[in-house]
C-alpha cells in the first residue's frame, strides 16, 4: 500500500472522490482475537482483480467481537481498488457480503458499521486534499498534511482503532518524512546525511526493514528472470528458480502474471496492426470497442505513440 508520503492523503483520494455515504456509526475499542477463514469467490468482482488473491482478513475475539486492525483495512481497499469498474454502491456491497462470508453476528454487524466511517473518512479526505495551505513538497508541509490526517482521522476512528489500524502506515510516513527532512538539510554534508540515513535504517522494527527489502528481491529476481530467458530457458526452468527463490504458490502466481502479460501484448500488437490506416472517428471507435473494455482503452494511448 502503499510517493505515499509526498502527499499521504493521495491514495486515499483515488477512492474518496467516489464515495457518497452516509453519517458514520461510533464503536468500542475492540480486542485481540484467532482469524475466521474467509471463502472462496466463485469468480472475481472486477476483471482487474482476476488471478488475485484478496488482501486482507477480519478477525473475531472473544464474544464474537470484531477486531479492527490493518487487515480489515487491506479488505476494504482491495474492494475499493474496483472503483470505475465498479460504481461505489456496487463496491460497498460486495465488501459487505464478504464480511458476511467471513464474520457472523455480531462481529459482521460491527464490520459494517466500521466500512460505513473508512468510507466517510475517505470521504472527508477529499476537501482535506483541497486545501490549498497543505499544498507543497517541503517538509513542512507534508508535515501539516500528515497532522491535518491524523486529526481529522480521529474524528471517525477511537484512538485503539486508529492505532490498530493506521499504526503501520503512520510509522512508514514518519520514517519517511525523518529521511526526506535529512535529504532536504542543505547544513548537511553529503557524509553526515548518509550517517544519518543509515541511522534510520538502523532504528527501523524487523518487519518494516523486510517489507522495504521485499520490492528490491522481487527486482532482482526479475532481472534473474529475464538474463535466464535470454539465455534460452524455458517457462518449466523459469518456474523453479522463482520456486527456489520464493515458494511454488508465488512462482504459480508470477507465471499467471507472465501469462496474461503476454496475451495482453498479443491483443494490443494485433490491435496496432488493425488500426492503421484507421481514421479517429466511429470506425476507429468500433474496433477500440470490439476488442478492449472501457477500462483496458485508457491504457491505449501510450501503445499508439508510434502510430502518429
Amino acid at each position: 500500500m502503499r510517493g505515499k508520503l509526498l502527499f499521504a492523503l493521495g491514495a486515499a483520494a483515488l477512492v474518496a472522490a467516489a464515495l457518497v455515504v452516509g453519517p458514520s456509526v461510533q464503536e468500542q475499542p475492540v480486542v485481540a482475537a484467532a482469524p475466521v477463514a474467509p471463502a472462496s469467490a466463485a469468480r472475481p468482482f472486477v476483471r482487474s482483480l482476476e488471478g488475485t488473491q484478496t488482501d486482507g482478513g477480519a478477525l473475531v475475539g472473544p464474544g464474537e467481537t470484531l477486531v479492527a486492525n490493518e487487515d480489515l483495512v487491506e479488505l476494504f481497499d482491495y474492494y475499493l481498488s474496483a472503483l470505475g469498474e465498479k460504481n461505489l454502491e456496487q463496491v460497498r456491497a460486495e465488501i459487505e457480503r464478504e464480511l458476511d462470508r467471513r464474520l457472523r453476528p455480531p462481529a459482521s454487524d460491527s464490520a459494517k458499521r466500521l466500512l460505513a466511517r473508512y468510507l466517510d473518512y475517505k470521504h472527508a479526505l477529499v476537501a482535506l486534499e483541497a486545501d490549498k495551505r497543505l499544498v507543497g513538497g517541503d517538509v513542512t508541509a507534508i508535515r501539516k498534511r500528515l497532522v491535518a490526517m491524523r486529526q481529522l482521522r480521529a474524528r471517525y476512528f477511537s484512538a485503539e482503532e486508529s492505532g490498530a489500524m493506521f499504526g503501520r502506515e503512520d510509522a512508514e510516513q514518519a520514517d519517511a518524512l525523518a529521511r526526506l527532512e535529512v535529504r532536504q538539510d542543505t547544513r548537511l554534508t553529503p557524509e553526515q546525511k548518509g550517517e544519518r540515513l543509515a541511522a534510520l535504517d538502523a532504528a527501523l522494527p524487523p518487519e518494516v526493514r523486510a517489507a522495504r527489502e521485499e520490492p528490491l528481491k522481487l527486482a532482482h529476481l526479475q532481472e534473474s528472470v529475464d538474463r535466464l530467458r535470454a539465455g534460452g530457458a524455458n517457462d518449466d526452468e523459469v518456474f523453479r528458480m522463482r520456486a527456489a527463490a520464493l515458494n511454488p504458490e508465488a512462482a504459480a502466481r508470477l507465471a499467471a502474471l507472465d501469462q496474461e502479460e503476454a496475451q495482453w501484448r498479443g491483443r494490443i500488437a494485433a490491435y496496432l496492426n488493425a488500426r492503421r490506416g484507421v481514421q479517429e472517428g466511429p470506425a476507429l471507435d468500433a474496433l477500440r470497442n470490439r476488442l478492449f473494455t472501457l477500462d483496458e482503452q485508457r491504457r491505449l494511448p501510450a501503445y499508439e505513440e508510434g502510430l502518429r
